[in-house]
């Protein structure tokens, strides 16, 4: 029987800050690299160059997300 704490923590996390809403915010994975922010709901896309960064979604980034559901 699967409990419910270990689907909890199987949920890809992170710490960040929202590029929406300029807030320290949880980031929950939607999909490999791609966040949304548990403050102000927006989907954001992580961007690693010697740091971690997010960054707001363009349009196309937005069709492809669709379309991986």
């Amino acid at each position: 029987m699967v409990k419910i704490r270990d689907i909890i923590n199987q949920i890809d996390t992170v710490s960040g800050v929202c590029p929406q809403c300029h807030e320290e915010a949880i980031l929950v994975a939607i999909i490999s690299d791609y966040y949304r922010c548990t403050n102000c709901g927006e989907d954001t896309r992580q961007y690693i160059n010697g740091s971690i960064q997010y960054l707001s979604i363009s349009e196309e980034d937005r069709t492809w997300l669709k379309n991986q559901r």
